[in-house]
Formats: structure tokens, C-alpha cells, sequence
């Protein structure tokens, strides 16, 4: 009886272990959003690290988190580096490529709660007198994330704070006078 339950459980942990392998390694989330101001004005909120704490979801999630600033102060070679609670964890942002009122590309190397490096971008497409935001974060799932991915649906954990931060983005830069919805 013991042979057959031992057998069971290995033939159990054999089938999850062979799901959780052929889960995609790579992930990439997505979020857009107009935001009624120039492609400029949005580009200047994004490329500039110490203006995130205005319309970052992770700064409303731990407002005594430690901040750093490390390199210029805008663009290409700016660093941000972050040590907080166990909703924001620890890590940095590197802007790797910068092109104005186009793209904003960053490195994230998180430190804690898991290690890992991922690339976010923002990209800025004008329409009429608006700015179409897409906020997009790509990266590799190593076997323990691929496990989690079939328990908690990250793409709506993460691409709700990208919505929150959207939101909060374009109240940042709204012109003064216009309508909120």
C-alpha cells in the first residue's frame, strides 16, 4: 500500500514538474493609455527618475522607501535605487536608451524579495494634440516563476499597477483647466 501511494505522489510531482517546464520562459506586460498632453510633456515625466514619485504606484505603496539617484539627473546613465517595505522591495532602474518624446528603455535589477533583471520601456506616440503611453516590461521566467505563473496571474497583479501608474501619470501632466475624467 505504501508502494503504490509513494508511486502515486512521485507520478503527481512528475506531471507538475513537467507543466511548470513547458510554461513560456519569457513574459512581457503591457499597458497603454492617452494621455491628453504632447508626446514631450509625457517623454519629461518618464525620463526624468526623480519626478517618478508623483505617479509611480510603488512610491504610493511604500512612502518611507529609501531613494537614490545616481549618474546625470535625466536620460541615458540615470539611476534610480529603491529599498523599502516588503510591497516594494529592493532594486534599481537604469535608463539604457533615451530618445526624446519616442522611448524611455530601462534595466530593472530587483534585489529583494527575488533577484532577477528585467527591461521596461515607455514609448510615446503622438495622436492629434494627445499622447499615446504604452508602458511594457519584458523578461525571462526561471522554473520557481514559471511554478507561481500557474497560481497567480502576474500579467493583472503588475499591469494593474501600470494602469494605476498611467492614471496617475496623466493627472501629473494634464494640462491645467482640462477635464478628469
Amino acid at each position: 500500500m505504501l508502494i503504490k501511494i509513494l508511486i502515486a505522489v512521485g507520478a503527481v510531482v512528475a506531471l507538475l514538474f513537467i507543466v511548470v517546464a513547458v510554461q513560456p520562459s519569457e513574459f512581457r506586460i503591457a499597458r497603454s493609455a492617452t494621455i491628453p498632453a504632447p508626446p514631450a510633456v509625457v517623454f519629461e515625466q518618464v525620463n526624468d527618475l526623480h519626478k517618478w514619485q508623483a505617479w509611480s504606484p510603488w512610491a504610493k505603496l511604500d512612502p518611507a522607501a529609501k531613494n537614490s539617484f545616481e549618474g546625470p539627473p535625466a536620460g541615458t546613465g540615470a539611476i534610480f535605487r529603491w529599498a523599502g517595505n516588503d510591497k516594494v522591495g529592493e532594486g534599481s532602474m537604469t535608463i539604457t536608451e533615451s530618445r526624446p518624446s519616442e522611448l524611455v528603455r530601462f534595466r530593472l535589477d530587483f534585489v529583494k524579495p527575488f533577484a532577477g533583471t528585467n527591461v521596461a520601456e515607455f514609448t510615446f506616440k503622438p495622436e492629434g494634440d494627445q499622447t499615446q503611453v504604452t508602458w511594457t516590461m519584458t523578461g525571462t521566467k526561471n522554473f520557481v516563476f514559471k511554478a507561481v505563473g500557474l497560481f497567480m496571474n502576474c500579467d493583472r497583479m503588475v499591469g494593474g499597477q501600470f494602469e494605476q501608474g498611467l492614471a496617475d501619470l496623466k493627472s501629473v501632466v494634464q494640462p491645467a483647466g482640462a477635464q478628469k475624467p
